[in-house]
């Protein structure tokens, strides 16, 4: 049985055709079902679903292709590129970097923001208002932005837009969406109890969905270049 239905496969055909101008790949680190029990091997719940979820939506679109890895028979790829756990889908940038990444399966209110992640590379990049491309201009070093999410929180797209246009706007961002109900490791570590919950550099964390200029405030405060304040929590 198809995830995306026939109804909504034909607007989403129509809409990559107005608007992807230019290839886009979705590179996935999955994991393939075994029935062998390998050591160490923690089965990935959550992977054949993705797979499929891609497998479906590349098909819409002669523009998106689909890149698929094993999580651990290409572990040296998997580890150049800073992937550390699965599922894991990667929308590769305009400039070959592959710093935009959505761990656990983007579906639910997470769909659309791989969708309108797609669209940005694939028509010119992200649009961003001129004080946040001055911002990000003084970013000189690496930024890691954890957003965590639940597929069924209206307001974490939000946020997860927000990290992820700094990211497919600067080398020295990297992005990622983390379903938290998949890796309740992170989620206790972090001590996520609301989602939207954003985390800077392991060291900056702030709750809600904020607009992309206040992510953007906060990721130089993370790195001392600026102090900016935060709505209240």
């Amino acid at each position: 049985m198809a995830i995306i239905t026939a109804e909504d496969a034909a607007t989403l055909r129509t809409l990559l055709e107005e608007q992807l101008k230019s290839d886009v790949t979705l590179v996935h680190y999955t994991q393939h079902e075994s029935k062998i029990y390998v050591p160490g091997v923690v089965p990935c719940a959550a992977c054949r679903d993705t797979r499929e979820l891609l497998g479906e939506l590349v098909e819409l679109s002669d523009r998106l292709h689909l890149e698929t890895l094993d999580f651990v028979a290409d572990a040296d790829v998997a580890a150049a590129a800073g992937v550390d756990k699965i599922p894991a889908t990667v929308v590769r940038g305009r400039d070959g970097g592959e710093r935009a990444r959505f761990y656990g399966a983007p579906a639910g209110y997470e769909f659309t923001s791989l969708l309108e992640d797609i669209l940005d590379v694939g028509d010119g990049g992200p649009s961003l208002p001129e004080p946040v491309v001055t911002a990000l201009g003084k970013v000189d070093q690496p930024v890691h932005i954890q957003v965590f999410v639940t597929p069924t929180c209206p307001y974490c797209p939000v946020s997860v837009r927000a990290a992820h246009v700094l990211a497919l706007a600067s080398p020295h961002v990297t992005a990622d969406m983390v379903t938290g109900p998949e890796f309740p490791h992170l989620t206790q570590r972090y001590q996520v109890m609301a989602v939207p919950k954003t985390v800077i550099n392991d060291t900056h964390h702030f709750e809600g969905a904020l607009p992309v200029e206040d992510v953007m405030g906060a990721v130089l405060h993370a790195i001392g270049k600026e102090a900016e304040q935060l709505p209240e929590e």
